[in-house]
């Protein structure tokens, strides 16, 4: 909602649901130090210091956020529910400011501000802002018990408290400085991803250009795709890859298809290219079960992880993770270590029994899937950002920039893939042909595959790069990225540079030249 503001903060200009007002009268700045005094609707403001020594102390915490220009540091709480408690913090620069506004996103069930996202920001120059989403995070199986009997919190959890944390930053930087931001920016993976869709589709006025990284916006089947391989090494001991499989299948599918870009390099840039079969590495009838071959239930998990986790009927609910990305699996089919956040979901959000034993939901039958379509119906319209239609961002000037690494080993690439193509079929709809729809989209929307990239960063392709910078030439001067440069970087130097393309094309070799440089590619389709 848009929320009235009685702060002097209203008053510096026309359109505070727009980050560009097309009026800004400028009034005189509140000093840090008065900003606790500032009256906003369902908001309090619960203390403001002035950071300057360069170094950030996290509270409750033995981490610190260092190299810090003078910051004003606003800390508060959001309560549009009676039963809403979203913490926020609003970093503005003193001495810095570059006249933007920037949000940060969260992680997995958040409960944190994001003091280290903030902190980059700063050093950009940007006002920045980060929200608990409304709850303290608790840790493993607990993570969602917030949510439990609180339909509320799973709402400022879901998509509430960005925008409000958004709408009352953007007050108060504007009140601080005497004229609101010329420009905001959303930026965020994972969940953070997720909160930057939602934002496009809820709240299209409340950001100008938008990045969003492996984003986990189809909640409720990703909790399905996260929790479907877990309980198969779970129940089935037999089905185990060990890190010495991981690494023997990840050989296989880099012989056959590495070298498909045009130079054999340890990576494969379009791995949803690649043809794989992982029976070639079935162990000999009789052969001794070693690293050095799998058994057929190992097989089966190897297509199991790449096909993804499929309803009674063989349709696929969440798609697999990609060829090349095996020596990272580990994350979600090491029985003895689990990734707890789809068994929290489950628990105390769907099945509401603390009691309740994970492993007894089997999504191939019946029964099982019966409960997945359930939550379904009951949570999308709560924790989804799957809306195809971003016409109204679009009509905002928004720009958005999504990207995704293809050895992500926690959030399938090709959802973000899916989500993209659905956003060209419903502009299809309206009497366009897919090639018309497709430019249109491209138009302010962009999707980059990171080739060798893990979830949200590192992992072995290059995957230094700076898509924020992107976004703002594409924002502000209207330059649109045909490409994004991206660095492998070893010991702060760059040792191999490649272009990141917008999807569908892929970084492609030349024939000549050196590899490790990005001239020597160009984006081109497969």
């Amino acid at each position: 909602m848009k929320t009235p503001l009685v702060a002097a903060a209203l008053l510096a200009f026309v359109g505070l649901g727009s980050s560009r007002p097309n009026h800004v009268a400028r009034v005189a700045p509140t000093p840090c130090e008065q900003l606790t005094s500032l009256k906003l609707e369902n908001t309090v403001v619960t203390s403001v210091e002035r950071v300057t020594r360069g170094t950030f102390n996290v509270p409750a915490s033995t981490d610190s956020v260092t190299r810090l220009p003078a910051f004003c540091r606003v800390v508060g709480e959001l309560r549009p529910t009676t039963d809403s408690h979203i913490a926020f913090e609003l970093w503005l620069p003193l001495d810095t400011w570059n006249g933007k506004f920037a949000g940060v996103g969260n992680g997995g069930w958040a409960g944190n501000i994001s003091y280290s996202a903030l902190g980059d920001q700063l050093r950009r120059g940007y006002a920045t802002v980060s929200t608990n989403t409304g709850h303290v995070a608790e840790p493993d199986l607990d993570m969602a018990k917030f949510a439990f009997g609180h339909p509320e919190r799973l709402a400022d959890f879901g998509w509430r408290s960005v925008h409000e944390m958004t709408e009352k930053g953007k007050a108060i930087t504007a009140a601080h400085y005497g004229r609101p931001a010329r420009y905001a920016y959303w930026i965020g993976c994972s969940t953070g991803g997720k909160q930057g869709l939602t934002e496009a589709q809820r709240f299209p006025s409340d950001y100008d250009g938008i990045v969003a990284v492996a984003p986990a916006n189809n909640w409720a089947r990703l909790m399905a795709g996260d929790l479907a391989p877990q309980r198969d090494v779970a129940t089935n001991a037999a089905s185990v890859l060990t890190p010495a499989h991981g690494r023997l299948v990840n050989s296989a599918v880099l012989k056959a298809c590495d070298a498909r870009d045009g130079v054999v390099d340890s990576l494969i840039e379009n791995p949803g290219k690649c043809v794989f079969d992982p029976s070639s590495l079935q162990c000999a009838a009789g052969a001794q079960a070693d690293s050095t071959c799998l058994t057929a239930p190992q097989v089966e998990m190897v297509r199991r992880m790449y096909a993804g986790v499929k309803d009674p009927s063989g349709r696929v609910i969440y798609p697999g993770l990609a060829p090349g990305s095996e020596p990272f699996w580990g994350a979600l089919i090491n029985p003895a270590r689990l990734f707890p956040i789809p068994q929290s979901y489950y628990r105390w959000i769907v099945i509401g029994d603390s009691t309740w034993d994970w492993k007894s939901l089997d999504l191939s039958t019946p029964a099982g899937y019966a409960v997945q379509r359930e939550a379904e119906a009951k949570y999308d319209p709560v924790l989804a950002a799957v809306n195809p239609n971003l016409r109204d961002f679009k009509a905002h000037g928004g720009k958005l920039i999504q990207l995704h690494g293809w050895d992500d080993q926690l959030i399938s690439p090709h959802n973000s893939i899916n989500y993209y193509e659905s956003v060209i079929a419903f502009e299809a709809s309206a009497a366009k042909d897919r090639a018309a729809a497709a430019r249109e989209v491209q138009g302010f929307f962009r999707l980059f595959m990171v080739p060798g990239m893990l979830h949200c960063g590192g992992g072995p392709g290059p995957t230094s790069y700076d898509a924020l910078a992107a976004l703002e030439s594409w924002v502000e001067r209207g330059v649109a990225p045909d490409s994004i440069l991206t660095a492998r970087m070893v010991r702060g130097a760059p040792v191999r540079t490649r272009p990141l393309c917008p999807y569908p094309k892929v970084a492609t070799y030349s024939g000549a030249g050196d590899f490790n440089r990005a001239e020597n590619f160009s984006c081109r389709a497969q």
